[in-house]
């Protein structure tokens, strides 16, 4: 019991060592734990347009955000910059959002045992009081999920049926009519955002119909590139792994046609995190990004 509880304490001292804010004033030994939540970004809802879109990443300093895992081509999140105290904004990120996107690749990977958890953010006992920040919110336990796919080409766990997230679908006028009547018929809200494509400014607005105010971007780089390219992504958070990766198969923050004329974001935050694992620490970075 003593290593247990001493194992637990270390655990959670790994979340609380502090780091120091460089941007937009000089403060040193804030505690990680809460570093996004006092950012209160549901407060951001009185100075925008709702709704407000967020996303966020982690990357190695020459850009790689995911790298094939396995013979097979797979691609998943360096375990040369994955770390616990990135994951523990990542959800705080997470717990503030009404809905968090995902998309149909994701769900193909989790059923294969082949991505990283995001539809349960409390299981982790280090977590376990953002439980209690959206119960003091007044918020439901868990976001809602919305699942970005052209194809409808995805499995839906037990769980997550049964779960009580409500679900949503976006996809495209073209995609699949009876599949789509097959996830209305399991009360899954399908939008259709767009004729061939999904379309970032249909989405917002169908979004926001439906009463999500603050959406969470968990995915990957063709999403935030279409997040991106509608002009509806308010904000851009960024783990900067201090490491260099190298490779030729790599994937980068945002993948798509190249943007003319290229936007430009504004620095809002940025912290040093001397604590992450290895000898040389990661930045916490956010970016306020134009929107129309």
């Amino acid at each position: 019991m003593r290593a247990e509880g001493g194992a637990k304490a270390m655990e959670n001292q790994d979340l609380i060592a502090g780091v120091d804010q460089l941007y937009p004033q000089h403060e040193q030994g804030l505690e990680l734990r809460g570093l996004y939540l006092k950012q209160d970004l549901r407060h951001e809802l009185n100075a925008v347009q709702a709704p407000f879109i967020y996303a966020n990443f982690i990357t190695s300093l020459d850009g790689r955000i995911a790298v094939p895992q396995d013979e097979a081509g797979e691609v998943g999140v360096p375990p040369q910059t994955a770390n616990r105290r990135d994951w523990r904004l990542f959800q705080e990120l997470a717990v503030q959002a009404d809905l968090v996107i995902s998309s149909g690749r994701y769900l193909r990977d989790y059923a294969a045992g082949e991505a990283q958890e995001i539809l349960q953010v409390y299981d982790d006992p280090a977590f376990a009081d953002l439980k209690d920040w959206r119960a003091n919110q007044g918020l439901a336990p868990y976001p809602d999920l919305a699942i970005v796919s052209r194809s409808l080409d995805f499995p839906l766990s037990k769980s997550l049926l049964e779960s009580d997230r409500s679900l949503v679908v976006i996809t495209t006028e073209e995609s699949d009519a009876a599949r789509k009547q097959e996830l209305e018929a399991l009360s899954i809200v399908v939008l259709e955002c767009g004729v061939q494509n999904v379309e970032g400014e249909k989405m917002a607005a169908a979004l926001h119909n439906l009463g999500y105010d603050m959406i969470y971007s968990a995915a990957g780089p063709h999403i935030a590139h279409m997040l991106v390219a509608s002009g509806v992504l308010n904000r851009l958070y960024l783990t900067f792994a201090l490491r260099l990766l190298a490779g030729t198969d790599f994937a980068t923050i945002i993948a798509g046609s190249g943007f003319n004329p290229a936007p430009d974001v504004r620095l809002r935050t940025l912290y040093f995190d001397q604590h992450a694992p290895g000898s040389t620490g990661q930045l916490f970075a956010a970016f306020d990004c134009p929107v129309r």
